[in-house]
């Protein structure tokens, strides 16, 4: 009896500050793996549902997060087998701590991996987010918010096949390209003092410029409504809002461009989008 109220007590609290509506559609061809990851420094108010899943081809879940989540972050990960192996290691790209549920503490993606990126209800009374290309990239992705006067995040293109030689890979059984590294994250100068990375004596937007952050244009000029380096929101298509007054709900869609290459095997309830931006795609499953 205890235990049950003790829960009934956590649901009525968490139902007075969770207002938003997050639905997660897989619509890639093949499965993958989302997960979640709340910084516990930053915020204590955490989205109820799994830290991650299993998500077949052309699914979706929806969840409930609170109205002030801060610090969160979506991603994907590849070509996870967790039979033996509950570590980062058990997905191609990706990776974090503690198996199909990643360890809220510490179970953030190991690099390769584009990131989707949300702080509601901050400075100004706006909602932030940014499909972030910082940690390097694993999957094409794309923020919708339902609230239609504001902008969408994104990164719907595939940037495995085209990676530049340096920052290619991971690469699956058949050899094909499943992430492509960042600069920083292919450590291509030192780390410490890094002007890819934006550390040591390049710690500042005016001391790590991106035209010194080697295959930013790449990246940029690729996906040029995400966020390609530390500063990147400089570049004004980078950093995301939409003020929270309008309590938009989010959709974050993997491969959202592969819509309009499998029209015949996709539900109905999963519509395509940013049909301007696709041009001709492939997906390796």
């Amino acid at each position: 009896m205890m235990a049950h109220l003790f829960f009934l007590a956590l649901t009525l609290q968490f139902s007075t500050v969770t207002a938003r509506l997050f639905t997660v559609v897989n619509a890639c061809p093949f499965t993958i793996w989302p997960a979640i990851f709340t910084d516990p420094t930053i915020a204590q108010n955490v989205p109820l549902f799994p830290t991650g899943w299993e998500s077949p081809p052309f699914t979706s879940v929806q969840f409930g997060v609170p109205d002030n989540w801060k610090a969160g972050r979506i991603w994907g990960r590849r070509n996870c087998n967790f039979s033996t192996n509950l570590g980062p290691s058990a997905c191609l790209d990706g990776g974090c701590n503690g198996g199909l549920q990643c360890d809220p503490r510490t179970g953030t993606g190991v690099p390769p991996a584009t990131v989707a990126e949300w702080t509601l209800q901050g400075d100004g009374n706006l909602d932030f987010y940014d499909v972030s290309l910082v940690d390097g990239y694993n999957l094409p992705m794309a923020i919708i918010p339902s609230a239609s006067n504001c902008s969408v995040a994104s990164c719907p293109i595939d940037l495995g096949p085209s990676c530049p030689v340096p920052l290619i890979g991971p690469f699956d059984s058949t050899g094909f390209p499943v992430g492509c590294k960042s600069a920083c994250v292919a450590n291509l100068d030192n780390p410490t003092d890094s002007s890819n990375c934006c550390t040591g004596s390049h710690n500042t937007k005016v001391t790590c410029p991106s035209s010194n952050v080697q295959f930013y244009s790449y990246f940029k000029g690729n996906c040029p409504n995400a966020y390609a380096y530390a500063f990147d929101e400089g570049s004004g298509t980078a950093l995301w809002t939409c003020s929270s007054a309008l309590n938009s709900d989010y959709t974050l869609t993997f491969c959202p461009c592969v819509l309009l290459t499998y029209p015949s095997t996709v539900p109905a309830d999963i519509n395509p989008t940013l049909t301007t931006e696709c041009g001709t795609q492939t997906y390796s499953r």
